[in-house]
């Protein structure tokens, strides 16, 4: 029994140092490079584009927290 597992365990061992860990270190250095590179494009774009959508939706959360305090001045404390 105790031979099988010695066995299992090299034999696992070198299983993973000749498929395993080859594969797991191309992968690691591949995202590595992709976040070095930094944003592309159509990145750099969607972000613009997110960012002015959040700029016009503060200004109406204001308009509606305005309209509110005006309508209902304790809103804020029943929510």
């Amino acid at each position: 029994m105790e031979e099988l597992f010695v066995i299992l365990t090299g034999t696992s061992l070198i299983i993973f140092t000749m498929f395993v860990a080859p594969i797991w270190l191309i992968l690691h250095y591949r995202s590595k490079k992709q976040v070095s590179q930094g944003l592309s494009a159509s990145e750099v774009n969607t972000l613009q584009e997110l960012a002015a959508k959040e700029e016009k939706m503060s200004e109406r959360i204001k308009t509606l927290e305005a309209i509110l305090d005006s309508e209902s001045p304790n809103w804020r404390e029943r929510a």
